[in-house]
């Protein structure tokens, strides 16, 4: 028992109640970690010393403030930190000044009853319940801070994932007349692959195979890669793409200067078009749900779309089914291929057995017989 030091820290040891205790005096002053465990002492021996955990009196600021700089910044991509960012923002607004000890599940549902108040929608108030749960995770397991997560014993928001949006030919046709031919060859990529935004802004040329009609994309969570075909309308936009290719540009979608589009200068083109084009509640991700709910209406197999598309499980995908009913059609009808056999049969067998009871009785013997 006593103390010693980690690093530049001192920690003091003691027994409590025949359990080995261990804390740290948060200090690199040997005389103020020697007072503070004179402390813990005085306070077992008078039974007033009760055992906390190093973290509970950190506010919910500093433990956001960690998962910024320890864990977002250094494990997630860049667009995820930047929305980490913001998250905690939103997080710390409300639960900023409180210790992490005061954070009740009660205190986590009020957060969730204010946002909705506010109009945040019932996805994006799980994201920032799930970023909240993360770091509070980590302050348990691996910072030692406390004991609990109260976020893990709160609901999340009921999500209408039921996609409703997605253009038809004519609303295509409609959106692209008032494109500028830059975003116009963007749009009509999206929709005949069914990448996602970030996806399509990132692509280089490095990764498209204009030979093979191929390109390769880079998945932003697991690293993995992944080689799709192309279509012909896809390809013909690479390959006008490919005749007017900026010397210095990497990027296939690119601006003047041969530098990557940013999300914002898209988005902004984009919603300006749809405002021309008299679209209401188009969003860009739409284009991607277009692509699935067209290779649905061309009958094309679940298991099929959910690989172009690239989504984790089919279940994901088994939402855009109900769009087109006459896809389970060829399900339904080997049932009635099913019964036409057995009537088949049954005929066959009943021609059969006429056939053996028109036929004359052979009877065979041996020698003399009768």
């Amino acid at each position: 028992m006593g103390l010693y030091k980690r690093g530049q820290v001192w920690w003091m040891s003691f027994t409590y109640n025949g359990r080995y205790v261990r804390r740290s005096t948060e200090t690199d002053n040997k005389k103020i970690a020697e007072k503070v465990f004179f402390k813990v002492m005085t306070e077992i021996a008078e039974g007033r010393w009760f055992e906390k955990m190093p973290g509970e009196d950190k506010t919910f600021k500093e433990m956001m403030q960690k998962y910024m700089k320890e864990y977002s910044k250094r494990n997630k991509s860049l667009k995820s930190h930047i929305r980490d960012k913001s998250v905690s923002d939103h997080l710390t607004n409300f639960f900023g000044d409180f210790t992490l000890s005061k954070i009740s599940p009660k205190l986590v549902s009020e957060y969730k009853t204010e946002r909705r108040g506010k109009g945040a929608a019932p996805a994006t108030v799980n994201k920032e319940l799930t970023v909240m749960s993360h770091a509070f995770n980590l302050a348990v397991k691996e910072w030692e801070w406390i004991k609990e997560n109260p976020v893990t014993r709160v609901s999340r928001e009921k999500v209408n994932n039921q996609v409703e949006r997605w253009l038809n030919f004519e609303e295509e046709k409609t959106l692209l007349s008032a494109c500028q031919e830059w975003l116009k060859e963007i749009i009509v990529f999206a929709i005949n692959t069914g990448l996602r935004q970030g996806e399509i802004l990132d692509l280089q040329w490095g990764r498209v195979d204009l030979f093979r009609k191929t390109m390769a994309i880079l998945e932003q969570k697991n690293k993995g890669k992944d080689t799709l075909p192309l279509n012909a309308k896809a390809h013909e936009v690479l390959k006008a793409r490919a005749r007017v290719r900026h010397i210095k540009a990497a990027h296939v979608f690119c601006n003047g200067n041969g530098n990557r589009i940013e999300a914002r200068n898209l988005l902004r083109a984009f919603y300006k078009a749809t405002e021309k084009a008299k679209l209401k509640g188009l969003r860009f991700h739409d284009l991607r749900h277009t692509f699935a709910t067209r290779l649905v209406h061309a009958g094309v197999d679940i298991y099929t779309v959910q690989r172009l598309g690239r989504w984790k499980t089919i279940s994901m995908v088994n939402r855009y089914a109900h769009h087109y009913p006459e896809s389970l059609r060829p399900g339904v009808e080997v049932l009635d291929k099913v019964g036409e056999n057995f009537i088949t049969f049954l005929s066959q067998s009943e021609k059969d057995e006429k056939a053996r009871a028109t036929q004359p009785l052979e009877i065979t013997g041996a020698g003399n017989g009768i």
